[in-house]
């Protein structure tokens, strides 16, 4: 685990190095979904604070027995009855992909007397078994969904397409922090834009290169899944 974590951040600092951005800002999120608390443990240990998991019920479980700090984002789509313990817990909500899903946040949140982060989940490649908003949607979504109080929408994520070739992957990337960019510039009230979330164990050094500051990595932490 230690050596992976090693090698994984020297691929990182190498993709960072060579375009000219400090390594130190791409945050490595460990897909931990499947794997024990004895695992998340290891990772901690090594110095990587950001765990990632697809379910709420199974992330509580192991939320529950870590004993130190981390960081914990849900990366997998969120069932709007996930949204009450969901919120308990985790730091950041990178998946939301209706208005109808950032309206229940928000009003979960409202009633917890919390400002819930979130990302927008984009939908790049266009596939029909992903979830995610429509690029041509997103401007629109995110000036209504900022005009509720008790949600900070902190940027975009998106899943690229399976390719055997990274640079296949690479419009999606492009796309998504070029609606990032424009976002940003429009200086929208709960809207900061600060995350961009892409890039997974085959296609993070191209992520990177487009300006990925998130990536979210399991088999090159814990191996293959069982």
């Amino acid at each position: 685990m230690y050596d992976n974590i090693s090698r994984l951040q020297e691929q990182v600092a190498k993709v960072a190095n060579r375009i000219g951005r400090d390594p130190n800002s791409v945050q490595i999120v460990a897909v931990s979904k499947t794997k024990p608390v004895g695992a998340i443990h290891k990772v901690l240990d090594a110095g990587v604070i950001h765990i990632g998991e697809n379910r709420v019920q199974e992330a509580k479980v192991k939320y529950d027995a870590i004993d130190r700090p981390a960081t914990w984002h849900m990366i997998g789509h969120l069932q709007t009855n996930k949204i009450k313990q969901a919120i308990q817990f985790f730091d950041l909500i990178q998946s939301v992909d209706s208005l109808r899903l950032a309206k229940a946040i928000d009003r979960r949140s409202t009633d917890m007397g919390i400002q819930q982060p979130i990302l927008i989940q984009v939908n790049t490649s266009g596939e029909a078994s992903k979830f995610g908003i429509m690029p041509n949607q997103v401007q629109d979504f995110i000036k209504q969904a900022s005009t509720y109080s008790n949600i900070q929408i902190k940027g975009l994520m998106t899943i690229g397409k399976p390719e055997p070739d990274p640079e296949s992957v690479r419009p999606s990337f492009s796309m998504l922090r070029k609606l990032r960019d424009d976002i940003a510039t429009q200086n929208l009230i709960n809207v900061d834009m600060n995350c961009l979330s892409m890039g997974m164990t085959n296609d993070f050094g191209v992520a990177i290169e487009e300006g990925a500051n998130c990536i979210r990595i399991g088999r090159s932490i814990f191996g293959e899944r069982n």
